[in-house]
């Protein structure tokens, strides 16, 4: 079996002593030596083929430079693009990123929770699930270092970082309310996830306060496990009889996705009989030739902000904060006539 190359190896080569060698490998400004020296040392040991003995590592600094991240669903281009901005800024600070989901489920979360621990993970980003809020209080009596990311639970004062999901709500129904809207729908998730819940009192607020009719029978919920059939049947309930919707909010992404295909088979001119608001942007929209409005979400915000609060909580930087950004209306306009 080769040797593996060590840090003496390059010193030698380099003509420079070993603790130098450890110095510039294991530190991402090395202000103690000059750019050319260092760039000699980094070359060499690319050259040399040098691997960095995690064990060792973790041993003398008792981290082991990962980071565990549970989402809801990886395949959302949400949390896809969520976990991509936390890896990139994980990785500026030497840490690397194990991915997970949920799949919406706090059995599923729990037990991703309990192996990412026994992988000795440093720290954890989390979007729980509905009803896991015994993990939440289970990570705080352990003293492990986590972030809540898009979720969170009010009635527990923990780190987290999420939009403002109550006031981006009501900013978008208040858009379609100025566009003259007067019978306006909703369609959400059936779910006590706090996020979406939020929406909902946002749109139901922005009716309110505009005196506009706020009937139950406007507000659409299908199973979070989408169904493509039952946002269907939402959308026609919505849409028939002598007095349908004129503006239509969806509360999620996916859901916005498997709305405009339906609405884009029926006989509707958008915007003109039905004004149209979603949350977060989607290439699958892209496919949808028609004007509507999206709640944009700063995304890279919200992944570096989390990352940041994680590495100050693995640092024994204790304080709380709690972050609630807020979303951008961005209006979309077509590339083709509809």
């Amino acid at each position: 079996m080769e040797r593996k190359v060590s840090l003496k190896d390059i010193a030698q080569k380099v003509g420079v002593s070993t603790a130098l060698v450890s110095y510039v490998l294991n530190n991402k400004r090395e202000n103690r030596v000059s750019k050319e020296l260092a760039q000699r040392i980094r070359d060499a040991a690319a050259a040399m083929n040098y691997r960095t003995n995690q064990v060792a590592r973790s041993l003398k600094t008792n981290k082991t430079y990962t980071i565990g991240l549970i989402v809801s669903d990886i395949a959302n281009p949400f949390s896809s693009g969520l976990a991509r901005i936390i890896e990139d800024e994980a990785e500026q600070h030497q840490y690397t990123v194990i991915f997970s989901s949920s799949d919406e489920n706090a059995g599923k979360s729990g037990k991703l929770i309990d192996t990412l621990l026994d992988r000795q993970v440093d720290g954890l980003i989390i979007a729980l699930p509905a009803f896991a809020e015994h993990q939440v209080l289970y990570l705080q009596q352990q003293q492990i270092p986590f972030v809540l990311v898009d979720r969170y639970f009010p009635e527990i004062k923990t780190n987290h970082v999420a939009l403002d999901n109550y006031g981006a709500a009501l900013k978008g129904v208040e858009y379609l309310i100025k566009a003259g809207r007067k019978r306006i729908g909703m369609i959400t998730y059936d779910t006590e996830v706090f996020t979406l819940q939020e929406r909902k009192r946002g749109y139901t607020a922005a009716l309110k306060q505009h005196k506009l009719p706020a009937p139950k029978n406007l507000v659409k919920e299908v199973n979070i496990k989408v169904e493509k059939a039952a946002v269907e049947k939402a959308i026609q309930t919505l849409l028939s009889g002598p007095d349908p919707v004129d503006g239509l909010l969806f509360g999620a992404n996916n859901l916005a996705v498997a709305g405009l295909k339906c609405i884009s088979a029926m006989p509707i001119k958008i915007p003109d009989d039905l004004m149209i608001v979603n949350f977060d942007e989607t290439e699958a929209l892209e496919f949808f030739h028609a004007p509507f409005a999206y709640i944009k979400q700063p995304l890279h915000e919200i992944g570096r902000l989390a990352t940041r609060l994680l590495l100050e909580a693995i640092e024994k930087r204790n304080s709380i904060t709690q972050i609630n950004l807020e979303g951008e209306l961005v209006l979309k306009v077509p590339s083709m006539p509809y």
